[in-house]
Order: C-alpha cells, then sequence, then structure tokens
C-alpha cells in the first residue's frame, strides 16, 4: 500500500507539474491504466524523491526490488521510443497517451523502438547492476518536462 501511494504521489506531482502545452503524440482522449511492471512483491528499495528545481538532485523514479534476469512488464499501452543503451546503462522508455512517459532500467530489452505495447507485454528482462541487490528503476515523466 506504501508504494502504491509513493507511485501515486509521483504521478500526481508529474501530472500537476505539466506545463499546459506539453505534446501529446499519441491519443490523450484515452484513459491510461497503469499496472505494476514487475510481478509481486513490489518492495520499494529507493523512493521518489522530487528535486527542489527541474535540474536539482533528487530520486526521479522509484526502485523497486527484484531479481535479476526477471520479466520486465509494460506498465500500460504505449509507444517504445527507446530500447537500448544510453551512456552506460540499458533501458526501454515507453511513451503513453496524455503525453506521460514511463523508463525501465536497467533492463535488456525484448522490443524495438516504435513498436507498439500493451499493459503487462514483456519488454524485457532486469540486469544487475543499479542498485545493491538487482531492482528496476521505473521512472516516469510529462512530455519534455525534466
Amino acid at each position: 500500500m506504501r508504494l502504491f501511494l509513493q507511485l501515486t504521489a509521483m504521478i500526481v506531482a508529474l501530472l500537476i507539474a505539466a506545463p499546459a502545452t506539453a505534446a501529446a503524440p499519441l491519443s490523450s482522449r484515452t484513459r491510461t491504466h497503469f499496472s505494476w511492471p514487475l510481478p509481486p512483491p513490489h518492495p520499494v528499495v529507493r523512493p521518489f524523491i522530487p528535486p527542489v528545481n527541474p535540474y536539482g538532485p533528487g530520486h526521479r523514479g522509484v526502485d523497486i526490488g527484484g531479481v535479476a534476469g526477471q520479466e520486465v512488464m509494460a506498465a500500460a499501452d504505449g509507444l517504445v521510443i527507446h530500447a537500448g543503451a544510453v551512456v552506460d546503462r540499458s533501458l526501454v522508455s515507453l511513451e503513453h497517451s496524455g503525453g506521460l512517459r514511463t523508463t525501465y532500467e536497467p533492463v535488456t530489452p525484448a522490443v524495438a523502438r516504435g513498436q507498439r505495447v500493451r499493459r503487462g507485454d514483456v519488454i524485457g528482462h532486469l540486469l544487475d547492476g543499479h542498485c545493491p541487490v538487482a531492482c528496476l528503476h521505473w521512472g516516469a515523466r510529462r512530455a519534455r518536462t525534466t
């Protein structure tokens, strides 16, 4: 329940902070339903910590404990906008209706850029390396906001 409240607070904060002019390439008329990206249990290894300003320090996501190699699932229907390395980490980013983007890392992608996915589809497999124990960093942001 605590994680659910933290994730809800994170998503609400992102929605409130989003500028009214944010681009929404996917239809914003449909309501997006989100699920957990990992199967239960969902232990929070590190919570969302909002930055004081757009470029300040913080933790822009939630780290969820897992097991290396386990399937990572799309939290909602969306479009794969990135699947692969960014600097020293492999990740998958999805764009959902309304311009919300979710990122999953570190993940070995099982999808490709431009691919449409449904909530619950396997998008990759969890890698070691982000936390002292295997964990998934699950972030969300409104299109083009930091």
